[in-house]
């Protein structure tokens, strides 16, 4: 009987912590998703990753000319009208320049107009002296000094007059430098980003950060990236829906616009454009229709497209 008190013992304490274990355990509840899932209103449908765009697509604006920049004239949601100005280039030296040359200018112009009357003075002095010599009351030596003055004066008009030529073109090429130092709107839009201020040095040609960047939002279009896996069945015009990421209550409905023609490798959509993923998609632009308020430009969203093809097989 003592052989088995041992073992009885270990089994009553072993079952008394397994009791004890049972008791102290924590219970966990089932952990709830901060947000619902997003679902397709379809019963057959093709899913892909939008991103919101401007129906222009974003235009990265820069300068010709690299210069100090003297004023921005633009705020970031602004809405500008076609060759309105955002920003402009310092050009005081070409200011200095115009005024020196709209001088000369000037100066060519009364000397063209001194010597138009001059010649016209020549040539009336040529007539009176053609005149007389028919009459024999002058010498042909006369008449043949007044019509080598004549041309003389003609040629020398000549030459005021191309100089005059030059210095019209001079103003205007300082004037079309001065007006590319501002930089106008290429189109009618809405100011999405402006990465420069007044007083910075702005480098010319394109740079890594655009120094303004503008689009068309009226209206915001949507570009769905397309598995290559899912394209042939991607039919044109099918209905689509836009669910905002964080809130799938909240959707919006897409109006087909156009494919492009053309397979790219897919980007990650991290807002760095030279990340990719191995997958190739297909790109869709739909168009939103009467978007919310909430939706702004660079924003995801979860798209469902209908899957026609299979729907009818």
């Amino acid at each position: 009987m003592r052989n088995f008190r041992l073992p009885v013992l270990a089994a009553v304490l072993v079952a008394l912590a397994a009791v004890s274990i049972a008791r102290t355990r924590p219970v966990r509840e089932p952990a709830q998703p901060l947000a619902s899932p997003p679902a397709s209103p379809f019963e057959y449908t093709i899913g892909g990753v939008g991103l919101i765009e401007p129906s222009s697509e974003n235009i990265a604006l820069g300068t010709p000319v690299a210069g100090v920049v003297s004023e921005v004239l633009v705020r970031v949601g602004q809405d500008v009208a076609r060759d309105e100005p955002l920003f402009r280039i310092e050009s005081r030296r070409e200011n200095a320049d115009l005024v020196v040359q709209r001088g000369a200018l000037d100066v060519a112009e009364a000397n063209g107009a001194a010597l138009r009357a001059q010649l016209a003075d020549l040539r009336d002095q040529e007539r009176k002296a053609d005149r007389l010599a028919s009459l024999d009351a002058a010498s042909r030596d006369l008449l043949d000094r007044r019509r080598f003055a004549v041309q003389v004066g003609t040629a020398r008009l000549t030459q005021a007059e191309s100089e005059l030529t030059v210095a019209r073109a001079q103003v205007r090429s300082t004037e079309v430098e001065i007006e590319r130092r501002t930089i106008r709107a290429p189109i009618e839009g809405r100011v999405l980003q402006v990465k420069v201020r007044a007083g910075e040095f702005a480098p010319a040609g394109s740079t890594p950060d655009p120094l303004l960047v503008l689009g068309d939002v009226t209206p915001l279009h949507v570009r769905v990236d397309v598995d290559e896996r899912d394209t042939a069945r991607l039919v044109p015009g099918a209905r689509a829906i836009a669910l905002e990421r964080g809130d799938a209550e909240r959707r919006t409905w897409l109006e087909f616009v156009r494919i492009e023609p053309y397979v790219v490798p897919k980007r990650s959509l991290t807002g760095d454009p030279t990340e990719r993923v191995d997958t190739r998609v297909l790109q869709a632009i739909f168009r939103l229709v009467d978007p919310p308020p909430t939706l702004l430009v660079g924003q995801q969203v979860d798209v469902f497209i209908e899957d026609l093809d299979s729907a009818g097989s």
